[in-house]
This record gives C-alpha cells, structure tokens and sequence, in this order.
C-alpha cells in the first residue's frame, strides 16, 4: 500500500532524510520510530504531498506521489503534530468546513460527519466549541478530519503527543478500531506505542534507515547471542564458573540466584546447563528465553546499530 524506495529529501546542506526505503502492506498499522529529528515528519510530509523530495520515489495505493499528487492526496487522511482547528467552531461545524476542502459530495456530506464523529468518539462534543474541549478530544478531532473523506491511508503524524496516560489509551483505541478498513502509518518518539499498537515498524535515525519489519523480524536482524536465564536454589559461582566452560558459551552474568546465559548463533547449549544443573544438585527453578526488550532493542539500533 506504501512504497518508498530511496527517498532523499536536503535543506540547503542539511540532509534530513537519507536514501530511505520501506514498505506497508494494506490493512497493517505501522510506526515510523526514532528520536526527535530523526526525519519523520519530513517523511510525512513527502509521502502526503506537503513537503517535495530531492530524490527517490513514494507510491501510496499504486499512484505515484511526485506525479500523481492529486490523486495520492485524495486517498489519504493526515494528522499532522500540530492540528489545524478553528477553536471558534463547533466540532461539526468545523468537520463541514473540512468536509467542503476535501470535495466531499454535498449528498454525502451529512453522512460522512456523522460516520467520523462516531468513528472518533465525538458524539459528547459534537456540537461544542473546539476551544471548550479537552486535548484528547481535540485530538479525536483531528483524526475526524482526516477520516472524513474515508481514505484508503491514514498517516498520523505524533498522535499521541501531549497527552495524559487515559487519553492516550483512548485515542490508541481508537486507531486500532482504524485497522483493516485503512493503512495506517504512524510517527512516534514513544516505544509504547509500536508494541500496544503496531503490527511492525520502520525504525530511522538522521534520517537513514536503521531497521524495519515485524518486532520479531527486527529483533532477529540485530540480535547476535542467544540465550537463556536461569533461576537456581543455589549454585552460586560455581555455576557461573561451570557454565562458562561449555562450548560455544559467550557469556554468563549473574545477579543473586539467576543467572543469564548468551551463547553464538548456531549453537544450543541448553541441554548441557540443565544437565550440569541437575548432575550437582543445584536445584534448578525456572529457565526462560532471554529476549531483548523494545527499549533495548530501540536503543541498540538507534546507537550503535549500522543504517541498512
């Protein structure tokens, strides 16, 4: 559904987005994940039309971006960081407004509000002023708008930012109530969200592209050791000491009464721990993967990971 293939985008002799490339399948819900200037909003604006490339190519539902613009942007709702409301207008009257810019049909129109507000939660505050509502539901607002002319492509741009723990849950909801009927591309800073609501992600950092796929798919791309931890009753350094000793054994960390093994790709010591465990009476309690965590996983590509 989204294309992009070595997309460049410089400012001057800033270059903000690097030879970049990535795709999303229809129906999927994907992050664009990195720090603050990473270039995901640059990528944003490229792919919606807003914002030129400097080279490269971005294909949203088969039209070309650069020479299709109209089209691309008919099947696209964007929410940009900072959302374009008029604090003066009621919920409705603004979905109207926008409505009208969009080329909704005047047939289809009342309809299409109707079909938003619903789909964003707005029915409370339909007809309040912007100005009077809270944040969160501005935000809801500001998905409205964008799913107004019911687009195939939803890029969302930060849509979470500035918001308390409950509106983030509920607007997190709601993009997930989003899935399967749209493509939705979405930009964060924020680990939480590419794992409570993405079926992947497309990691960047200076604009270069560090790693994308599944988490799992990620994961397996930068992961070098395998590796188990271990809970024992006792044992102590002996065990470490043991453990070391096996072949293709990396490294053996201790804290207390677990211990965290790593070995290479391509080896399997497990067996060989739980026997040595069992042959001296060490009391083996529990034994789980050791699998790296979002937060380590983001952190390790973002800063010592090699751009892909």
């Amino acid at each position: 559904m989204i294309e992009v293939a070595g997309l460049t985008k410089k400012y001057g002799d800033l270059l903000a987005v690097k030879d970049l490339s990535f795709k999303v399948d229809k129906g999927k819900i994907w992050g664009l994940l990195g720090p603050n200037a990473a270039g995901k909003t640059t990528t944003m604006r490229i792919l919606t039309g807003y914002l030129p490339a400097s080279d490269g190519k971005a294909v949203v539902a088969g039209y070309d971006v650069f020479e299709q613009p109209n089209e691309v942007k008919r099947i696209i709702g964007y929410l940009p960081e900072v959302v374009p409301l008029y604090p003066e207008m009621t919920v409705v009257d603004y979905l109207k407004f926008v409505a009208e810019i969009k080329q909704v049909p005047a047939a289809k129109k009342k309809a299409a509000i109707d079909k938003s507000v619903e789909a964003a939660g707005l029915e409370p505050v339909r007809g309040r002023l912007i100005k009077n509502i809270s944040k969160g539901f501005r935000q809801r607002v500001g998905i409205a708008q964008a799913l107004i002319h019911d687009p195939q492509v939803l890029i969302l741009d930060e849509p979470l930012i500035g918001l308390d723990p409950a509106q983030c849950k509920d607007i997190r909801d709601l993009i997930k109530r989003l899935k399967g009927e749209h493509t939705i591309l979405l930009s964060t800073h924020i680990l939480a969200e590419i794992t409570q609501t993405c079926d992947g992600a497309t990691i960047i950092n200076e604009g270069m592209l560090m790693a994308s796929g599944t988490l799992d798919e990620i994961a397996a791309s930068v992961k070098v050791r395998e590796g188990v931890v271990l809970k024992l009753r006792k044992g102590g350094e002996e065990a470490a000491t043991q453990w070391r000793r096996i072949p293709g054994v990396e490294k053996v960390g201790r804290s207390d009464k677990e211990y965290t093994v790593e070995w290479s790709k391509g080896q399997d010591p497990r067996e060989d721990l739980v026997r040595i465990a069992v042959d001296k009476g060490w009391g083996l309690l529990e034994m789980r993967s050791l699998a790296m965590n979002i937060e380590d996983l983001y952190l390790k590509i973002v800063s010592g990971g090699t751009a892909q």
